[in-house]
């Protein structure tokens, strides 16, 4: 027993609860702590080490109601006031004195309604319920902690305003729910903090972030931060006409990127999320781009994991600003018609002591079997997505980000990791499902659940797949039996394309089914086209410099392959640094090179990019049926010899449809006689070849008139100038 000195004060709790209060032990510290109803009046007791007296006063400060005890040298204080009754703390010190509310007078701070929808898993509004909150509580202001550790014996907050001493501020226990809380008085937005827990074997945990934090601190620093965390917006608009933005008949042209290394030049006197709100936002509305997808922003602490290593799930990242700059980010986008999707990691999580390993002393977020909850590619946990709370965590953060931050989509990384409980994994190191299957039914379960819930409430907003195997029904509802995605990034058709443009152009023609094949299963999933940051790292190099031939035929090829697909059925997503061309391999340390925008063929290509988003949203036929085998139509089909391609789009009745014809070759063709479906003017509405983007300027002088000569199972036909490495798109009428 430490010190106690003995009194016979009335009030006097058990020795043996100061003793567990002292060496922060006692996992019931609202039974110990605060005002307690004794024998002649109303016993209060308080921890305050570090204090030379302690005095009960009341709550306007101006009487004097008890005079506390130290009845252990360690500081615990003990006393009895007349009566129970609102009252302050004065707590003197050598260096201050301190007047303030006693933590331990206050009730709970969560009703039994969101208590017990935390407990079931079932709370949808995580975010706003759990983590630290500014309230008010009987009148007085302060902060809310609340945290999920059922396994704990104790927790305790602590932070700057405690000395970081777990003895403080030990937290109350709800009942059968596992959620540790206390409101703690006078602490405002700006106080560090984290979690001291003592697992169920007794150790002290190494401190913790809050899973659910608004804020944290820089890497590499580890504290979660109350924020206040009121937005403004300013998007009514938007939201109202949000609906239209992403159905499979609308425009969709992603552009992808890292917000940390997109900026030309960083200023230091603003935050990264400012200075994307001047930058980026015009760049995105003038270049025609539907939409912004952002690499994962969550708090992580290893930068060069790009973000898909988070911990911090409710919290942006401080390496880019403060959560009210990512709001008004987020506003500004919307005022400029532009979307906004996030990257959200759902299928594992790093191994950081301060994180969610074994939160509690025991595996709580994550699998206990390593043959389920780890993850060998990436040294990393699995989510338990068979325990209801972990669920429901992983739902409210994405949620959060709908809600709160008024995101219109999220990407989920790394679908077909969760679908599949072999991934990665050879015979022996994976269980099966209960059917012995190796299909993750608790990960599909899950991702129907979020897509039903985002359906409900937060209709217009997109749920996005990057899923790279055959897995039926990805983009299907969920009450057809699908995994409820909106759509599904088109890897086949990725790696497929950029294999067939890589290849020399006078080889091309063994690898001609390589561009047709895509179109077998084009119209089986709802589909993103997708030349994202995972083609430009690790050595693969840049997307210009795949390209075949001579600087010429390089800056050609790029063009028509970017001609080909923005003209190709399915919603298009860019990767930052490929619309001009960029020629070093993507580095998340460096700015892009927006200096190669001085040369000709680099800043071509740039203008290209903008036509053809242009091009793309303007004209119904090129994306209304995207998603639909009714919006495409083959032209020419075989010719592989010559490594043309020419292909039909089609809209509603009433839509002009486009001609598209791609030559592969360097070869210029001349008096290329191909099908139409109407006899008239075909008006010759983008060329890739066009001297302003950078080419040889060969073309059809604007526009060919049909003749009604059959070809093939066409009434009319057209004879073309095919331009060398070319995409030509025409439009009827």
């Amino acid at each position: 027993m430490n010190d106690v000195i003995q009194t016979a004060h009335a009030g006097l709790p058990d020795f043996a609860a100061v003793d567990a209060i002292v060496n922060a032990r006692h996992g019931d510290p609202f039974s110990i702590l605060g005002p307690h109803d004794c024998e002649g009046g109303c016993a209060v007791r308080t921890f305050q080490p570090g204090a030379t007296s302690v005095e009960v006063i009341d709550a306007g400060g101006e009487r004097l109601l008890a005079k506390l005890d130290c009845i252990d040298a360690a500081g615990f204080w003990n006393g009895v006031m007349p009566a129970r009754m609102p009252y302050l703390l004065r707590i003197t010190t050598r260096d201050a004195v301190r007047v303030t509310e006693d933590p331990y007078a206050f009730g709970p701070s969560l009703g039994e309604v969101d208590i017990h929808l935390l407990a079931e898993g079932r709370h949808r509004e995580l975010g706003a319920k759990l983590g630290a909150h500014l309230v008010t509580q009987s009148g007085v202001p302060g902060t809310r902690f609340a945290v999920w550790a059922p396994n704990a014996r104790r927790v305790s907050v602590v932070g700057s305003f405690n000395g970081w001493d777990g003895r403080c501020h030990p937290m109350r226990k709800q009942t059968g729910a596992g959620i540790w809380e206390m409101f703690i008085p006078r602490i405002g937005a700006g106080t560090l903090y984290k979690y001291e827990l003592t697992g169920p074997d007794g150790s002290v945990l190494p401190l913790k972030a809050d899973p659910v934090a608004a804020a944290a601190q820089k890497p590499p620093e580890t504290a979660s931060i109350v924020v206040d965390e009121r937005l403004r917006w300013t998007d009514e608009a938007w939201l109202a006409r949000r609906t239209e933005t992403g159905l499979p008949n609308a425009p969709i042209s992603i552009y992808e990127m890292h917000a940390a290394s997109w900026l030309p030049e960083s200023d230091d006197t603003a935050d990264v999320w400012t200075q994307l709100s001047e930058k980026l936002v015009p760049y995105v509305k003038a270049m025609g781009f539907t939409h912004i997808e952002f690499m994962p922003i969550m708090e992580h602490p290893f930068g060069g994991s790009w973000g898909y290593q988070p911990l911090g799930q409710f919290a942006p990242s401080a390496r880019l600003g403060s959560p009210e700059n990512f709001g008004k980010l987020i506003d500004r986008c919307h005022e400029a018609g532009i979307g906004v999707i996030l990257d959200w990691v759902p299928a594992h999580f790093p191994t950081d002591a301060h994180g969610l390993a074994r939160f509690d002393g025991t595996a709580l977020y994550e699998h206990a079997d390593p043959k389920e909850g780890f993850h060998q590619d990436w040294n990393t946990y699995i989510f338990n997505l068979g325990r209801n709370e972990v669920r429901g965590f992983l739902i409210g953060s994405a949620l959060h980000w709908l809600e709160h931050y008024h995101v219109d989509g999220l990407r989920m990384d790394a679908v077909a990791s969760m679908l599949y409980r072999d991934y990665s994994r050879k015979q022996g190191q994976w269980v099966p499902n209960q059917y012995g299957g190796r299909e993750n039914l608790e990960s599909v379960s899950f991702i129907q659940e979020l897509s039903r819930e985002m359906r409900s409430r937060c209709p217009g907003t997109l749920l996005i797949a990057e899923e790279s195997t055959s897995w039926p029904g990805v983009s299907h509802p969920v009450e057809n039996g699908g995994l409820g995605f909106d759509y599904k990034w088109n890897m086949g058709w990725m790696h497929d394309s950029l294999g067939y443009m890589e290849e020399a152009s006078i080889n091309r023609r063994w690898h001609h089914d390589s561009l047709t094949f895509g179109l077998v299963y084009a119209f089986s999933e709802k589909f993103v086209l997708p030349l994202s940051h995972d083609e430009v790292v690790y050595g693969k190099g840049s997307l210009i410099n795949k390209m075949p031939g001579d600087r010429w035929q390089k800056f050609a090829n790029l063009r028509a392959y970017f001609g080909f697909m923005w003209t190709h059925p399915g919603k298009k997503l860019m990767f930052m640094g490929g619309e001009i061309a960029q020629e070093r391999e993507w580095n998340h340390d460096r700015p892009l090179d927006w200096w190669v925008l001085d040369q000709d063929d680099h800043a071509g290509v740039h203008r290209l990019m903008r036509d053809l988003n242009l091009l793309y949203r303007d004209h119904a036929a090129l994306h209304r049926h995207d998603c639909d085998p009714s919006g495409f139509r083959w032209v020419v089909l075989h010719d592989r010899e010559q490594s043309v391609f020419a292909y039909l789009r089609q809209g509603d009745e009433g839509d002009a449809p486009m001609l598209v014809v791609c030559n592969f070759t360097p070869v210029p063709r001349y008096g290329y006689r191909l099908g139409v479906p109407r006899s008239g003017v075909w008006h010759e509405v983008l060329n890739t070849d066009a001297l302003n983007y950078g080419g040889s300027n060969v073309g059809n002088g604007g526009s060919v008139s049909a003749e009604d000569t059959p070809w093939g199972e066409f009434p009319c036909s057209v004879s073309l100038v095919l331009p060398p490495l070319s995409t030509v798109v025409f439009k009827a009428g």
